[in-house]
């Protein structure tokens, strides 16, 4: 089964068929099972009011891109952070905090800043690799705070609560960006003429003002969510709501925009759910063989420390980022993987948190790095300038996932405190 899914995924077959075709051989193999078992399995794994939050999401995501308020995101960044020095580094970081309450995914969020933030960084005077580095760095925020799409695929998998896993990211999502300002802080620290001259307090009131609106949407969601008003999924819906009337107020949508929004959000959507669909069957079939319990045994055998497990879990899974996409990564391990970590006594809500930045990490590791290739396509920039941008940014990311990694209250306080565990 994994040799052949390793075979398909080296030649290059999308990743839905290369789960799908040696779950589908197994089921003609085995003579105890059948085709009917196998659609059942499949069907069951997109069958979930907790997924249907995803293609809510990302139509929460397409919405804000289009509608201009990362526009706005960004102008309130500039009147309160331009006089600073090396400011469009900080004002890149924040921008991207603020949008990542309605992304939820790092690809929407590169393409979104990429198109605004690095042409206005270089053109202030700014270097194209640190443009690009600080811009692909920022996008990892997005995935780690609700709405966060990989948080809701492994919550699902490993039959956490949602609302846990986003409460569970959000302190982790604040270290990421306290290092990534040290970084541009480091960067920046003699570039002395990288600075713009400071606001008025007039001029801040009015460029916030015309962003409240779109920070409703945080407010909403996770108002919604704490209050217990609304399920993760309900909240998604609302927020689509909210985010639409906001972009009608604006005046940013027209026909030609709905429906490239809409169409964006199908693709997207038929992609991540085939993906789970084939995933089900996958690790139905994983189940079935004892692959979780064979995969205890072997490290239980190798080490009986969870540091060292944890350490073990780093590298595989920071490997296996740089050639799958978190979806389909979450979905082939965590099966596995969870049960384990579970036997060293490691929280799941910490396990995932650990599991999502580390497949993060991934999105901008060559030869997959999907945020790599989505900041070329945007901004027009061979992908090998992208790659040599980013690579200084490794350190603070490295940095934070060490810290994730070995701090576990970081995951763990906030949904405690909230009830959620």
């Amino acid at each position: 089964m994994l040799g052949g899914l390793l075979l398909l995924l080296a030649l290059r077959v999308p990743v839905a068929i290369s789960l799908l075709v040696p779950s589908l051989v197994y089921v003609i193999l085995d003579p105890t099972a059948t085709l009917g078992i196998a659609v059942q399995r499949t069907v069951s794994g997109v069958n979930s009011f907790a997924i249907l939050a995803v293609p809510l999401f990302i139509l929460l995501g397409n919405l804000a891109n289009v509608s201009g308020i990362s526009d706005r995101l960004y102008t309130t960044a500039i009147a309160f952070l331009g006089h600073i020095r090396g400011s469009l580094g900080y004002v890149n970081i924040a921008t991207s905090f603020g949008f990542s309450w309605m992304s939820g995914a790092a690809i929407a969020d590169a393409a979104a800043m990429g198109k605004i933030q690095v042409p206005a960084m270089k053109k202030r005077g700014y270097s194209e690799e640190f443009s690009l580095g600080i811009t692909g760095a920022s996008s990892m925020i997005a995935p780690m705070i609700p709405p966060s799409i990989p948080a809701i695929i492994y919550a699902v998998t490993a039959g956490v609560s949602v609302g846990a896993l986003f409460m569970a990211g959000i302190l982790p999502a604040l270290v990421l960006i306290a290092c990534l300002c040290a970084m541009v802080w480091w960067l920046m620290r003699r570039q002395r003429h990288l600075v713009l001259p400071k606001s008025t307090w007039a001029v801040r009131g009015r460029s916030l003002l015309g962003a409240l609106p779109a920070m409703g949407s945080a407010v909403i969601i996770l108002g919604g969510i704490l209050s217990g008003v609304f399920t993760p999924t309900e909240a998604a819906g609302v927020g689509v709501l909210y985010i639409f009337v906001i972009a009608l107020i604006y005046g940013s949508l027209t026909w030609r925009n709905i429906y490239r929004i809409l169409l964006g959000s199908v693709e997207t959507t038929g992609s991540v759910l085939l993906i789970v669909a084939s995933a089900a069957l996958f690790g139905w079939v994983l189940a079935r063989e004892q692959a979780p319990q064979l995969a205890a045994e072997f490290i239980l055998n190798f080490t009986s420390s969870p540091i060292v497990f944890l350490i073990l879990v780093n590298v595989l899974l920071l490997v296996i980022g740089a050639v799958l996409e978190p979806t389909a990564a979450i979905l082939i391990l965590v099966p596995v993987l969870g049960p384990v970590a579970e036997t060293f006594g490691i929280s799941p809500v910490h396990f995932g948190i650990v599991v999502i930045f580390n497949l993060l990490i991934g999105l901008l590791t060559p030869p997959v790095g999907l945020v790599l290739f989505v900041l070329s396509s945007v901004t027009n920039v061979p992908v090998t300038r992208v790659i040599k941008g980013v690579i200084p940014f490794f350190i603070p990311m490295l940095a934070t996932l060490v810290i994730i990694t070995f701090v576990p209250a970081l995951s763990l306080w906030l949904p405690a405190l909230l009830g959620f565990t």
